[in-house]
């Protein structure tokens, strides 16, 4: 998502420390994703609407999905959001796995705070996936000892978070087989981002290597 809101949303958020916080968006995360694309030759989605108006990356149950300054609008605002930013990003993504018809790996690209709740993440980089698809565990067992070989990060599966939770990927995993659809989700930690072209050539690098041994 974006740093600030677009009008005629902006002024919900008079907190611009708020706006410019974790909270708002992922710093990094449009330029990491935009360079895997270069890179391994794939498809880019992206979502540009700061997800303090709406999280495209949650259920359209969850609780998540406005955050306390979005969740006060009335109800045809948060249906427009819904209409406009919502279901349009994720059919576009559903459209284009729908049309391939074959295996495809999705490669979802996120940052994180270094500090939540005043305590410290270890992880450099995470790799979320479902542990109960064999797929999804090969691949990134696979795809942190092909970045492991190349530099010295703190790799760890399913932190920050877990790769069942919630999420776009989750819900994906719902509608496509498992054997036609592995959703990743690569967690890059902000303390990383001022050397964040290097890191994600790497993360790049190692996606490729561990793609062309998998034929």
């Amino acid at each position: 998502g974006q740093r600030t809101p677009c009008p005629p949303y902006a002024s919900l958020f008079d907190d611009p420390s708020v706006v410019e916080s974790h909270r708002g968006w992922d710093p990094g995360a449009l330029e990491a994703a935009q360079y895997f694309s270069e890179s391994i030759k794939a498809t880019l989605f992206t979502c540009t609407t700061s997800r303090l108006l709406i999280e495209v990356n949650r259920s359209l149950d969850s609780p998540e999905l406005f955050s306390e300054y979005t969740q006060p609008l009335p109800s045809l605002e948060k249906k427009k959001l819904i209409s406009e930013v919502y279901l349009p990003y994720r059919k576009r993504v559903e459209d284009m796995l729908t049309k391939i018809g074959k295996p495809v790996l999705h490669l979802s690209i996120h940052s994180f705070t270094p500090v939540m709740n005043m305590i410290e993440r270890k992880t450099d980089v995470g790799l979320l996936f479902d542990p109960a698809s064999g797929s999804e565990s090969s691949f990134c067992f696979s795809l942190r000892e092909q970045i492991k070989k190349q530099i010295d990060l703190t790799v760890d599966f399913n932190e920050p978070y877990k790769g069942v939770d919630d999420g776009f990927t989750t819900s994906l995993r719902n509608v496509f087989d498992s054997k036609n659809y592995l959703g990743i989700e690569i967690e890059i930690n902000q303390r990383l981002i001022p050397d964040l072209h290097a890191i994600v050539e790497i993360l790049s690098n190692s996606t490729k290597e561990v793609l062309k041994k998998s034929g």
